[in-house]
C-alpha cells in the first residue's frame, strides 16, 4: 500500500476557551498553527482541507454541519468531502507533527489508524464512515468508543511530536 493516496484535513472546530483566543492563529517558529498545518499535510497528502465552523476565522473552512463541539463533527465531515478513501485528521492545535507521522497514519490505515495517545491525529477510512455517523447522531461522541466497531491499527510515535497546545502556558512550553 506504499504512496496511497491520502486527504488532509486540519481540524479546527473547538472553542479554544483554555487557549483565550483562536488557536488555529497562534504562532509557532513565525507561523500560524493553521499555516504549519497545512503546510504539514500538503508535504504528505494529495488533498488538504480545512473543516470546522463557519464564520469563526478569517480564513475559508468546510463547516462540520453539526452543533456539536467535538473532533468526531470534523472526522465524519472531512470524510465526507475527502477526494480519497482515507483522510488523515490533524487538530491545529498539534503544531510538532511531521510530513513522516502524517504518511505512517495514513499507510497503516485500515478503518483508522492512530498514536498510542489516542484517535487525534489519526488516519480514518470512509469504511469508519457508518460507524462514525451513527454515533454522531445517537452518542457516545468519543471517536475512542468507535474503536470497538472498527479495524484500528496502533502506532508509536515520539510523545513529543505529538504534543498538543490547550493553553498559552502549553505553548510557551513547546
Amino acid at each position: 500500500m506504499a504512496d496511497r493516496a491520502l486527504t488532509g484535513v486540519v481540524l479546527v472546530g473547538g472553542a479554544s476557551s483554555r487557549f483565550g483566543s483562536p488557536k488555529a492563529l497562534a504562532q509557532i517558529d513565525g507561523e500560524t498553527f493553521i499555516e504549519r498545518a497545512r503546510r504539514v499535510l500538503a508535504a504528505a497528502c494529495d488533498e488538504v482541507l480545512v473543516v470546522g465552523k463557519s464564520g469563526e476565522l478569517p480564513f475559508e473552512v468546510i463547516d462540520d454541519g453539526s452543533s456539536v463541539r467535538a473532533p468526531i463533527a470534523g472526522v465524519v465531515a472531512g470524510l465526507r468531502a475527502a477526494a480519497t478513501t482515507v483522510a488523515v485528521f490533524l487538530p491545529v492545535d498539534c503544531p510538532r507533527i511531521t510530513p513522516e507521522i502524517v504518511r505512517a497514519l495514513g499507510e497503516a490505515c485500515r478503518d483508522a489508524a492512530v498514536p498510542q495517545t489516542g484517535p487525534l491525529p489519526g488516519a480514518w477510512s470512509k469504511t469508519a464512515l457508518p460507524v462514525l455517523e451513527r454515533r454522531l447522531a445517537r452518542g457516545p461522541l468519543g471517536l475512542y468508543h468507535a474503536y470497538e466497531e472498527l479495524d484500528v491499527v496502533e502506532l508509536h510515535f515520539d510523545p513529543a511530536l505529538l504534543a498538543d497546545v490547550d493553553t498559552p502556558q502549553d505553548l510557551e512550553r513547546l
